[in-house]
């Protein structure tokens, strides 16, 4: 198991550096799309490729950083039946969720993609759209983002067979909606305790 765990520390460093990173697209995105803006009302031109480059850059944002958000356990989910289990019970949802749906997903997404983008660069592809852009990265980067998800897929089926067999504690216990307000309302309460208390100071 300890050659396991080695693995999925390293998994997670990747998608960590990577998540980290690839956020700063969206500052990059955000001053393409005002330069454009300002652009097209001062000198009423624009170009279909720097439209393009915004979709690109948004697009690699999201899934480059969607092993990160696995990692983080920051998917959205519903929990209203999940969080009325034990622990024990809701790691065991986690794993057959993990092993039976996101597994295939991902992995058959990484098989599709391969000849789909490898398809694409040979041809060298380009935007229908007059003046876009070459076509191969944007799905060059579904490849890229998928596979980090299959990766961190990997990574999180390690933790939770270490967590359930006691060779680790868990990195991301759960916390319902109803708890997780209550805990911010404590925190605020606290805040503001202290605030008054410096004033009154």
């Amino acid at each position: 198991m300890a050659g396991l765990l080695a693995l999925s520390r390293t998994i997670d460093r990747i998608n960590e550096f990577i998540g980290r990173w690839v956020s700063w697209l969206i500052l990059l995105a955000i001053l393409v799309s005002a330069g454009n803006a300002v652009i097209r009302k001062v000198f009423d031109t624009s170009s279909n490729a720097w439209l393009e480059l915004q979709w690109y850059l948004f697009g690699a944002a999201f899934m480059l950083a969607a092993a990160h958000t696995l990692k983080q356990n920051d998917h959205i989910r519903i929990d209203i039946v999940y969080g009325m289990f034990p622990r024990r019970v809701q790691h065991w949802i986690d794993l057959l969720g993990h092993l039976f749906f996101l597994m295939p997903f991902v992995v058959l997404m990484v098989i599709y993609f391969v000849p789909y983008v490898s398809l694409s660069f040979r041809s060298g592809e380009m935007s229908t759209n007059a003046g876009g852009l070459i076509v191969w990265p944007a799905k060059a980067i579904l490849l890229v983002g998928f596979f980090l998800l299959a990766l961190q897929g990997v990574s999180e089926i390690i933790k939770k067979i270490a967590i359930m067999r006691g060779d680790m504690d868990d990195p991301n216990p759960f916390v319902s909606a109803h708890e997780q307000a209550e805990l911010e309302a404590k925190a605020l309460a606290e805040e503001a305790k202290a605030i008054a208390g410096e004033a009154r100071a």
